[in-house]
């Protein structure tokens, strides 16, 4: 689009490429590439370029429209992330509670072995049974006072570890 005007004896021309008009070269497959959205006003003997000239509303709308969009796409990478982290850290500690349950099972079976086997010792089955019974009150009370140091604490960081992986 070309305009010429004059103005106190001085002859403007406005030239404007708008970005999304082809030359019939472009349409035709010869290409030049021209640089879109320049205007060129020739004052006299001034060539002045302006590049890519838009209106202030016209910038603020780009500014907000890409900004929502890094809002959108932040928000999806975010759930994405905690996604793989909750399954990351979910798969560990089914597989570490299946383990447990497997040594709690042989645990269990084997009390119940010794408990038979001491009551025949003693003579009377029941009395293996509180033989056991009392092993693992006190195996309860050390686990209780050292619960902190030895369970709560590699446990936790166990799953902080798997977390931050």
């Amino acid at each position: 689009m070309t305009k010429e005007s004059i103005k106190d004896g001085t002859r403007i021309r406005i030239i404007r490429i708008i970005p999304t008009a082809q030359t019939r070269e472009n349409q035709k497959g010869n290409i030049k590439n021209k640089p879109s959205g320049v205007e060129e006003i020739n004052a006299g003997k001034q060539n002045i370029n302006y590049h890519n000239m838009e209106t202030p509303a016209d910038s603020i709308e780009s500014l907000f429209e890409r900004a929502e969009a890094y809002g959108r796409t932040t928000y999806e990478l975010s759930k994405l992330k905690l996604l793989e982290t909750t399954n990351i850290v979910v798969t560990s500690l089914i597989a570490r509670l299946s383990v447990i349950l497997m040594v709690s099972m042989f645990s269990f079976v084997l009390s119940i072995a010794v408990a038979l086997w001491l009551g025949d010792v003693l003579g009377k089955s029941y009395y293996g049974f509180f033989i056991v019974a009392g092993f693992y009150f006190l195996a309860g009370v050390v686990l209780h006072f050292f619960l902190h140091r030895w369970v709560k604490k590699p446990i936790s960081e166990l799953i902080i570890k798997q977390a931050l992986q």
